[in-house]
């Protein structure tokens, strides 16, 4: 059987609580949050898919996991990309579980991650970039993959997407953490019209050497293209051409990769 263990650590490497389980475990921690606090998500099988839960202000993701998870809970400027629900209050449910074979087998948004987080990560998919306006959360690469498909503002929760803060050379990176089988991408540009702008076209470089061109419209909703099935562990969202429009201020508020696991 798979051990799993959630903990929950504060600023002085003080166990607050912690659950241990096989296969899955289920922590209800009844305090406030205080800053400096972490949770860390121990597994014994690496390189496996888990069902991570770790506010139930923010719901599930099915996550491939190549080691523990170290996940600072964010405080002030850093929460507001979140629904203000998370990580608040003095009652918080947080759960891991293994994945059955036939949730992980199936066709499904490959890009889905609503834990992802900055910096070297054990939890895919990852997101990353060169370039996040100002360093604000709500500018950040991450909330390009959270599953929120909000377009017509820009701000706080809801409204979060990632901002190039003018960088004519803005690439956002999408890394898998293994190999998967991919044949549909589905972007969603944000369109918070006059102030932004939109890209009318980009491109997608895939991990394999391929490139693919994007020839995108004017609009907030789901912009959807289709390909031959790659074989690949990472993509790049990238030459990003701007609109006829005065404003500055294009930014992608999701990116789904659509597809199916290799070598389960």
């Amino acid at each position: 059987m798979s051990q799993i263990s959630i903990k929950i650590i504060n600023q002085s490497g003080k166990t607050l609580a912690v659950q241990h389980g096989e296969e899955e475990v289920n922590l209800v921690y009844a305090a406030e949050y205080r800053e400096g606090d972490r949770i860390v998500v121990e597994i014994e099988e690496t390189r496996q898919f888990y069902w991570l839960q770790l506010d139930d202000g923010r719901g599930k993701s099915l996550v491939y996991l190549t080691g523990n998870v170290d996940y600072q809970i964010p405080f002030g400027e850093k929460r507001i990309n979140l629904s203000p629900k998370t990580f608040c209050g003095v009652r918080h449910l947080l759960s891991v579980r293994k994945a059955r074979g036939f949730e992980v087998e199936g066709y499904r948004n490959l890009a889905l991650n609503v834990w992802d987080q900055h910096g070297e990560v054990s939890c895919y998919p990852h997101a990353s970039a060169n370039v996040e306006t100002r360093g604000e959360s709500v500018f950040a690469a991450m909330n390009g993959i959270d599953g929120i498909t909000v377009s017509n503002c820009h701000g706080e929760w809801p409204y979060e997407s990632w901002g190039i803060n003018r960088r004519e050379d803005a690439c956002l990176r999408l890394d898998f953490g293994r190999t998967v089988e991919v044949d549909r991408i589905i972007l969603y540009t944000r369109a918070d019209y006059p102030h932004d702008n939109w890209w009318k076209q980009a491109a997608v470089r895939f991990s394999d050497g391929s490139t693919l061109k994007l020839e995108l419209k004017k609009t907030g909703a789901a912009q959807e293209f289709t390909f031959d099935k790659k074989r690949i562990e990472s993509l790049e969202l990238t030459q990003l051409i701007k609109g006829e429009d005065a404003s500055p201020f294009p930014a992608l508020v999701q990116i789904e990769v659509y597809g199916r696991e290799c070598d389960l």
